[in-house]
């Protein structure tokens, strides 16, 4: 095979590849939320199944706070603004 043929399908293969660095969507706990609007926001932005929204509000509640998202840094933005929107505090870490 013809090096320089070799070369470009090496080049097509990497640009074919999506290389991202997968990111946690953290929510922190307070002292004002309840767990109905955690529970409610978790299962509309994140798509959470109610167990989901409720385990993770249970961890939130208890540790501090909770990974309930991971992903890529564009996936998680929107999330996390729609978040923060409704006053609940989450970063992207």
């Amino acid at each position: 095979m013809n090096p320089s043929v070799q070369e470009q399908e090496l080049v097509d293969l990497l640009e074919a590849i999506e290389v991202t660095e997968v990111k946690d969507l953290v929510v922190f706990n307070d002292d004002v939320n309840t767990f109905e609007h955690v529970i409610e926001t978790l299962i509309r932005v994140c798509k959470h199944t109610l167990e989901q929204a409720e385990q993770c509000t249970l961890l939130i509640h208890h540790k501090g706070k909770c990974t309930v998202r991971t992903g890529s840094y564009e996936e998680l933005n929107p999330m996390r603004e729609a978040i923060c929107e409704v006053g609940i505090d989450a970063k992207i870490l």
